[in-house]
């Protein structure tokens, strides 16, 4: 395996640890406005649908990152996007793959939103 495969093969699985787990202890989890003002309910079916997004393709993860998705809830199209700071939430992380240095962020929002 090559070190660039290797390298997006730890980000893919760290983001997958993150997203799925649901917990703001591997990183801290956003939700816009429009998000928030579905509701209480709308709000916790949003958070479930990215922990079990699946729906990988090439033309929605060309990298293999597994860092975005879009989905459908209740009439709405909803996009997730999980990026990658250093420790502080200063900067961008010099290196995704290292979750020593790395805090991951993931916003949910409504596609209207972007």
């Amino acid at each position: 395996m090559t070190p660039a495969i290797a390298t997006r093969n730890a980000i893919r699985d760290l983001n997958d640890a993150f997203r799925t787990s649901g917990s703001s202890a591997r990183g801290q989890w956003m939700l816009t406005c429009g998000i928030q003002a579905k509701g209480a309910d709308f709000l916790s079916l949003a958070v479930k649908a990215v922990r079990e997004f699946d729906g990988f393709t090439d033309d929605n993860d060309p990298y293999g990152e597994h860092d975005f998705g879009s989905f459908n809830l209740a009439g709405e199209t909803l996009f997730w996007k999980i990026d990658y700071y250093d420790r502080t939430l200063s900067f961008g992380s010099e290196d995704p793959a290292d979750p020593a240095v790395t805090r991951r962020v993931i916003t949910i929002m409504l596609a209207s939103e972007y």
